[in-house]
């Protein structure tokens, strides 16, 4: 195993959605992970499942990164979409806790079913117990999860699992699977409540 691997494998350790993630996508699958960060997940999925595909990253010291660990990122701004990519062009398209960083929610997720088969979406749940209760102390929430102070936060778009189900009706998207946990613990029961991220695999509604 190469260093760049175990580096991979190690972090990943302390991402536990990212082998959540890797439930989702077949092995040898084409993948898009929108707003890569350093390419970690895409490293670990290449590692792990031999995915082949792209990193999508604005930020110029995250694409240096993501080069410097051997994952192949296209430098560019999310916000002006997708259209580079052809149509059903992936398997796969991520977007993994990015979802309340983007100013255009819905033209992204629609751009993601448009160049994807299947699209896999994460999100910290605004509607967690947690945060709720620090909103009633007068105080917006911060969490492992929200862990930015309300002046520093690049989220512009925070959600709660209901109200990311009624997005999928309204906007004809199939919920193929969605987990919810906290901790790294699956929640069941009361998820919008009890859980503090949440995990969608989606496709197009037929």
């Amino acid at each position: 195993m190469s260093n760049t691997s175990i580096k991979f494998a190690d972090a990943a350790k302390s991402r536990h959605d990212f082998a959540l993630i890797a439930k989702w996508i077949k092995p040898g699958a084409k993948v898009l992970d929108l707003g890569c960060g350093d390419g970690t997940l895409l490293g670990y999925l290449r590692d792990t499942l031999q995915v082949r595909g792209y990193g999508v990253e604005k930020d110029d010291a995250n694409w240096l990164a993501s080069m410097s660990n051997g994952v192949d990122v296209i430098q560019m701004d999310l916000e002006a979409g997708l259209s580079g990519f052809e149509a059903k062009s992936f398997d796969v398209v991520i977007l993994s806790q990015t979802l309340q960083a983007v100013l255009n929610t819905e033209g992204i997720v629609q751009e993601m079913l448009r160049v994807g088969h299947e699209a896999i979406v994460t999100f910290p749940n605004f509607g967690y117990w947690r945060h709720r209760f620090q909103l009633i102390a007068g105080q917006m929430p911060v969490s492992k999860n929200l862990p930015y102070q309300w002046y520093d936060t690049p989220n512009v778009h925070l959600c709660t699992i209901k109200d990311f189900d009624e997005f999928c009706i309204n906007h004809h998207i199939e919920v193929m699977e969605r987990l919810v946990l906290t901790e790294q613990e699956p929640i069941n029961m009361m998820p919008n409540l009890r859980g503090s991220l949440a995990m969608y695999h989606l496709k197009p509604a037929e």
